[in-house]
């Protein structure tokens, strides 16, 4: 009887199951079956984005202004929030199942092949779905998120026309060091010899600087080669004799220009192949959107909803600013859940003062890394959260807690990881929210 995966669910279940590993972080066994595949060019230009924080928006942004500016663009980002479909996405559209279907056919007869099989991680099935999909897609451009790092992401396979490093902080440290520079330097393997490697952190460790010297990577540095000036009701951007006036981004948090001004500081050096166009860079700015990110909601007689997938100690320390600069005329209640090898302490910390009452989430149920509601209260009080702190089994338990204690004019604020966001929009969607 044929066992094959046939659906894409059943696809995706059996790529959870097909590696012992959930991160395996190695360019050997990928690259061997994408040679397997034939290593098509996936597009004309390739633009890679990496960092901590920042990448989804940076992507967004990218995707914008060239979307604007007439071009055909392919853009893969990780994790998907509702359905893995948002993954891969092409002029605008998310993959169909069936592209996606034919993708890890191909990929598993490669992988299957002699001389040997080859085992493949989830992330590497669909890092390797996407580069195929775009290569038959007739793009003008890919924009590609690193997953995990850089120097031994699946993504790093493709040698990128220019990469961006948006912001560098400690996540992931199991696997990229414990310290920034050690971080800073596992980023900076997506830059190459002779290629733009746009730093938009302009307090990143030297260390990401010095590696893209190290291998003569054309640097362009935030606030050193290109800069921003913030004024009442827009923004300016400025590199060598060039004057862009901007709109706000639609994006919440004053941290979305950095992420803007580094997207138009990559398309800046490839303004040979793809045009720079200031009309289309603006609309870029003000058009792009992206789930989860500072998402406001609301509901007529109820409490408005933020959510947002802050899931390290930077990433909080920006939606804190946002909470100081944003007050609700009531009060902020927080639903938080996150995973077991997060600093917990660093991310409740800088949030604190501005949360009257936590709702805990158990994420448990959703992914062998999440911590129960019980485990996130320990870790939790170890951060001095003086605040109340209701434990629930789930984020959708925590939301309908959060309402039930809400008044209309308080805000509820969902944040923590994606399984919170996605958590999020699902009850937001049942229960009213737009």
């Amino acid at each position: 009887m044929n066992t094959s995966p046939r659906t894409l669910d059943e696809w995706l279940d059996y790529q959870q199951r097909v590696h012992a590993l959930g991160v395996d972080l190695g360019l050997a066994r990928v690259g061997e079956v994408w040679r397997r595949m034939g290593a098509p060019r996936i597009a004309p230009t390739v633009i890679t984005v990496g960092g901590t924080n920042g990448k989804g928006s940076t992507v967004a942004f990218l995707d914008a202004m060239l979307v604007a500016a007439g071009k055909r663009v392919g853009c893969y980002t990780s994790p998907h929030l509702l359905r893995y479909n948002e993954r891969v996405r092409i002029a605008g559209r998310d993959a169909d199942d069936a592209a996606l279907i034919d993708a890890f056919e191909r990929i598993e007869a490669a992988r299957l092949a002699e001389p040997q099989p080859i085992p493949l991680t989830y992330f590497e099935f669909g890092t390797l779905s996407a580069l195929w999909i775009f290569a038959h897609s007739e793009l003008d451009a890919a924009v590609l998120e690193v997953g995990l790092g850089g120097r031994l992401d699946a993504v790093n396979l493709i040698d990128a026309d220019a990469a961006i490093v948006t912001t560098v902080d400690l996540d992931h440290q199991d696997w990229l060091g414990h310290d920034r520079a050690a971080i800073a330097r596992e980023k900076a393997g997506i830059f190459r010899s002779g290629r733009p490697a746009i730093i938009g952190d302009a307090a990143a460790p030297a260390a990401l600087l010095e590696s893209a010297q190290a291998i003569d990577a054309r640097a362009l540095v935030a606030d050193r080669d290109y800069r921003i000036e913030s004024h009442a009701d827009n923004w300016t951007w400025r590199c060598d004799e060039v004057t862009l006036q901007l709109p706000e981004p639609e994006l919440a948090a004053p941290v979305q220009r950095a992420n803007a001004a580094a997207a138009i500081a990559a398309l800046y050096t490839l303004r040979e192949r793809l045009g720079f166009i200031p009309a289309a860079l603006a609309a870029g700015v003000r058009d792009a959107r992206v789930a989860a990110r500072l998402q406001r909601l609301t509901k007529a007689g109820a409490a408005e909803l933020v959510v947002d997938v802050a899931h390290n100690p930077q990433a909080a320390l920006v939606l804190a600013q946002w909470l100081a600069a944003h007050p609700p005329h009531g009060r902020n209640l927080a639903v938080f859940g996150a995973l077991n090898d997060k600093d917990v302490a660093g991310i409740v910390a800088p949030l604190a003062p501005r949360v009257t009452q936590w709702f805990a989430g158990g994420l448990e149920a959703e992914t062998a890394r999440g911590l129960s509601a019980d485990d996130l209260v320990a870790r939790m009080r170890t951060a001095s959260v003086d605040a109340a702190i209701e434990a629930q089994s789930d984020i959708a338990d925590a939301l309908d807690a959060a309402l039930r204690n809400a008044r209309p004019d308080d805000r509820i604020l969902a944040f923590g990881s994606f399984f919170v966001a996605a958590a999020a929009l699902q009850w937001a969607g049942r229960n009213g929210y737009s």
